[in-house]
């Protein structure tokens, strides 16, 4: 039974202020509380960050539980439990009773348990003529029962904080999708405005989140991408206000004649030497004669995989070149070099044939730049390039038969 006189550890374990105030508020349990251990171990595995205590810990907690006859927590019944290292290391699903014993100590820290240790260290109950326990010696469960709301708010609180921060993702996810698509479709209708710009402050914003991180880390992340969307909304909403009913239909004429699914735009301007930023350029690109892009997709198509929407135009496989180009580890400005040097078209699917052998290209950034070194003296042909990877793919008979 428990006993309102402070105890102290058998042997050579120190006491501490710490214990003490345990054991005081393990006293102050309200008359006639009664909790569902099991529903106290939750809220404690939900809550462990808070409360601090590891995955361990709570495994012999969960043994020293198993041990305890009801299946609620009340002063009625009685507190303490007795087990011995081997039996808790046993229902600890066979943990070595050196790690049983440090796992204890870090309950008794935290303050979930305390010691009540017999006078030569053993762990038993002393039961009367009626087979009634009139005393024992071991762990008290009282601080689980004392503390039981402040583990349930705990673990709430836990429960509130994730749900904060699975709505956030979710808001990132959303703006990051319908930013992306409306820059698309803004290029893909022909709509004045800095799209360059705007898709470069976009990438910076999405490249700088990390892949672990709290609700705080990213309520600065939603913010700039709130901002981002609504002046990507302002300028469509502008666009569209600015275009009188009656000039539909010469638009729609204008968009069926003018449609070039080999246009593309400059998505990642690079730096110049001086450091000065270029300024990103819109330019219509002009597809090679020589290489379908059925072929380049045929001899390349891990590239396809990285496509947002697949690759279904030239325009396509030069944004998704872009792209990988990071993944790649090559530099904006290897890759800005590379496309002065070779046309933005040959450069795109340069990264997608040095996608396709990546695994045998120890640095992909200097072997690009080693190919751009080659195109500025006349020297570089991508077409090899293409064969071998349409030979390593099997698909050199196809393409010829």
């Amino acid at each position: 039974m428990e006993t309102g006189i402070a105890t102290t550890p058998f042997g050579r374990r120190p006491m501490s202020l710490a214990m003490l105030a345990a054991q005081n508020v393990s006293r102050e349990i309200p008359k006639g509380r009664v909790v569902d251990k099991w529903q106290i171990y939750r809220n404690l595995c939900e809550g462990k960050s808070i409360v601090g205590i590891g995955d361990r810990a709570l495994a012999v907690l969960n043994a020293l539980l198993s041990f305890f006859p009801d299946s609620e927590l009340s002063e009625e019944n009685g507190l303490i439990v007795f087990p011995s290292n081997a039996q808790l290391s046993l229902r600890a699903h066979g943990m070595p009773e050196p790690t049983v014993r440090r796992h204890l100590a870090a309950l008794v820290d935290c303050g979930l348990i305390i010691r009540r240790d017999s006078p030569n260290g053993k762990r038993y109950a002393r039961k009367g003529r009626g087979g009634e326990i009139q005393e024992a010696f071991g762990f008290s469960l009282a601080p689980l029962l004392a503390r039981a709301y402040e583990f349930e708010a705990a673990a709430e609180r836990v429960r509130a904080d994730n749900r904060a921060l699975r709505l956030m993702r979710e808001r990132i996810t959303l703006h990051r999708r319908d930013i992306h698509k409306l820059i698309e479709a803004a290029l893909d209708e022909d709509v004045p405005g800095d799209w360059a710009g705007l898709w470069k402050r976009f990438r910076g914003v999405v490249e700088a989140i990390p892949r672990r991180a709290c609700t705080a880390e990213l309520e600065p992340i939603v913010a700039d991408l709130a901002a981002l969307h609504d002046d990507v909304d302002k300028l469509l909403e502008s666009h569209m206000k600015s275009t009188t009913p009656s000039g539909n239909d010469s638009q729609n004429e204008r968009q069926q004649s003018d449609s070039n699914t080999d246009s593309t735009f400059e998505f990642e301007p690079a730096f110049e030497k001086s450091g000065a930023t270029a300024e990103p350029r819109t330019r219509t690109a002009e597809a090679p004669k020589t290489y379908p892009l059925g072929m380049v997709l045929k001899a390349c198509p891990e590239i396809a995989d990285y496509a947002v929407d697949g690759i279904g135009n030239w325009r396509d496989l030069m944004i998704t070149a872009a792209q990988v180009r990071g993944y790649l580890g090559v530099s904006p400005s290897a890759y800005e070099e590379a496309c002065h040097a070779m046309g933005q078209e040959t450069a795109a699917m340069v990264i997608a044939c040095i996608l396709q052998r990546a695994q045998h290209i120890n640095s992909a950034g200097g072997y690009l730049r080693a190919l751009t070194d080659k195109a500025r003296g006349g020297t570089f042909s991508v077409g090899p390039m293409l064969m071998a990877a349409l030979k390593a793919n099997g698909a050199a008979a196809r393409m010829t038969g």
